[in-house]
């Protein structure tokens, strides 16, 4: 057999898939101005492909990029809190969503990505009883989602606004005594909007002091050589 013949042999479907994806996997990644114009580059054209129930989970793994160069390809003029709008509620896309508000620190991530992840929670528990048989959080996914109020800006701030609506229909579950998890998060959820508006209250007393800690998301992000407009 010759060399050729044995290194075509090798080369099966699923061994070139793999490969696809290491190289995707690190563009994605961005980590050099070369790899940050190639993920823009890709961005624009998932925008421009449109999503479907058949690609949203590529949106989503988008959306772990910490380069706001990349989701504003992706999201290009729309509004960033219905991006996702167009998906029913499932556990998968919720779940999703609280992984990557306890991946984020308060203040670490693109405030449009943030309204993203928003706009898919506050479908979710539009009816708070669907919405906890959809995808039942706990007291830790609900502190993950507190801990990116900022008290300073006040309730008429869009993105405090929508939190703070989130937190309302989930404190709706108290008293409904399903199980007493669901209590607990309902109670949580009540008890980090009270300390809201609460001015002789603080957020660190209900939400863990480990999870306020603020980050910056410009001090992470790799720029690209150059940036086009949509």
């Amino acid at each position: 057999m010759s060399n050729e013949k044995h290194l075509a042999q090798l080369w099966t479907r699923d061994s070139v898939l793999a490969v696809e994806n290491k190289i995707l996997q690190q563009v994605m990644s961005v980590r050099t101005t070369e790899g940050s114009q190639a993920s823009i580059s890709f961005a624009r054209f998932l925008r421009i492909s449109g999503m479907n129930s058949d690609n949203y989970p590529l949106f989503l793994k988008m959306l772990e990029i910490e380069n706001h160069w990349v989701l504003d390809a992706l999201i290009g003029e729309g509004d960033p809190f219905l991006l996702l709008s167009t998906i029913p509620p499932n556990d998968y896309l919720t779940s999703k969503c609280f992984q990557l508000l306890t991946r984020w620190r308060a203040g670490g991530i693109y405030p449009k990505t943030l309204a993203i992840v928003l706009g898919v929670l506050q479908n979710t528990y539009s009816s708070p009883r669907d919405g906890y048989k959809i995808y039942p959080l706990s007291v830790a996914d609900v502190d993950n989602l507190g801990k990116h109020l900022e008290k300073e800006k006040g309730q008429n701030d869009p993105r405090n606004r929508c939190i703070l609506d989130i937190l309302d229909r989930i404190g709706v579950l108290e008293g409904l005594r399903w199980d007493e998890s669901m209590e607990q998060v309902a109670r949580q959820a009540l008890r980090i909007r009270s300390n809201f508006f609460d001015n002789t209250k603080a957020l660190e007393d209900c939400i863990p002091q480990v999870l306020l800690v603020r980050g910056d998301y410009r001090q992470e992000e790799t720029a690209p050589k150059y940036v086009f407009a949509s």
